[in-house]
């Protein structure tokens, strides 16, 4: 049995977390073994290192600290979680992974070549088999972002409308440069919609 690593992707309001529970509950459905986690957090450690990452405010860490603290948060889901559950033969589903911190990052001005050094180091490279970048309109997705979390909206979704626009192009970048790895899929139509669209973007990875 080969273990599968999904990642989903993209920028507030798209629904990754919504698509996320639904692909599993798919490939629940087809007999697969699923762990659903996320990022930050996943781990018990990784979930302490979340806390000092969503919450205060959005200068309370600098760029270079957020990458530090999203690499080491990152490294403990990777040993304490993804590997072993991929050793299994399951299949992991991550909402975010490295390509938020790339673009999330990258948006504050850290580079792609440190952000991916720091991988290397902490995670050891790990890459998903498939990512699945859920894209629509960054104005569209804080609307409806905003509207569900209120007062309650983290330290990025609380950032203004040029920096989810810088956000959104890194992801576009991403996508372009890794065609084979990163799926663009419109975010902006009913979730089941969206459903049938990353089980097209699986169906070379499902078994038989």
């Amino acid at each position: 049995m080969i273990g599968r690593f999904i990642t989903l992707e993209g920028g507030e309001g798209a629904g990754k977390s919504t698509q996320a529970r639904m692909l599993a509950e798919m490939l629940r459905a087809r007999g697969l073994t699923v762990v659903l986690t996320r990022e930050p957090g996943g781990s018990e450690g990784a979930e302490r290192v979340r806390d000092l990452l969503m919450h205060g405010g959005t200068d309370r860490w600098g760029p270079r600290a957020e990458a530090l603290l999203f690499a080491a948060a990152r490294a403990d889901h990777v040993d304490k979680l993804i590997r072993p559950a991929l050793r299994r033969g399951d299949w992991v589903i991550c909402d975010r992974f490295l390509d938020s911190t790339r673009a999330y990052q990258g948006a504050s001005g850290v580079s792609d070549e440190d952000v991916l050094a720091l991988h290397r180091f902490g995670s050891q490279d790990l890459m998903p088999d498939r990512t699945l970048l859920l894209t629509l309109p960054p104005e569209r997705g804080l609307v409806r972002a905003r509207a569900r979390d209120g007062e309650d909206a983290d330290r990025f979704a609380a950032r203004d409308d040029r920096f989810h626009a810088r956000v959104a192009a890194a992801f576009d970048t991403i996508a372009a440069v890794e065609p084979d790895r990163v799926r663009r899929l419109n975010a902006d139509a009913e979730p089941d919609d969206v459903a049938r669209q990353i089980m097209a973007a699986l169906a070379d990875l499902l078994p038989a």
